[in-house]
């Protein structure tokens, strides 16, 4: 059964830290490209960073030196380390694992509040 379950959102301060998990089943975790995206209330849902399987990473510029993405093909598994959080991050993170267009699934998010 195909699955992307992430975890490790939750509340914190401004200039807190959260890491975040995505585990995925049903798929050949190793051949995919896999990406956290985001959406805040009433906007649309952006790229934060992706990992191809040759491990080529891209950051948006909002979040560039802040969040750190990997990933542990052994373990099925694609991390992000969000330091340095800003209540603009506040948001449903989306875990996203692509090999095709037909081939492309996500997670059902997990909800990061950056507030005081």
């Amino acid at each position: 059964q195909l699955q992307l379950v992430e975890s490790g959102g939750g509340l914190v301060q401004p200039g807190g830290s959260l890491r975040l998990s995505c585990t995925t089943s049903g798929i050949i975790f190793s051949i995919y490209n896999m990406g956290w995206y985001r959406q805040a209330p009433g906007k649309q849902r952006d790229l934060v960073a992706s990992i191809t399987s040759g491990g080529r990473i891209n950051y948006a510029d909002s979040v560039n030196g802040r969040f750190t993405i990997s990933r542990d093909n052994a373990k099925n598994t694609v991390y992000l380390q969000m330091n340095s959080l800003k209540p603009e991050d506040t948001a449903v993170y989306y875990c996203n694992a692509r090999r095709d267009v037909i081939n492309d699934y996500w997670g059902q998010g997990t909800q990061v509040t950056v507030s005081s």
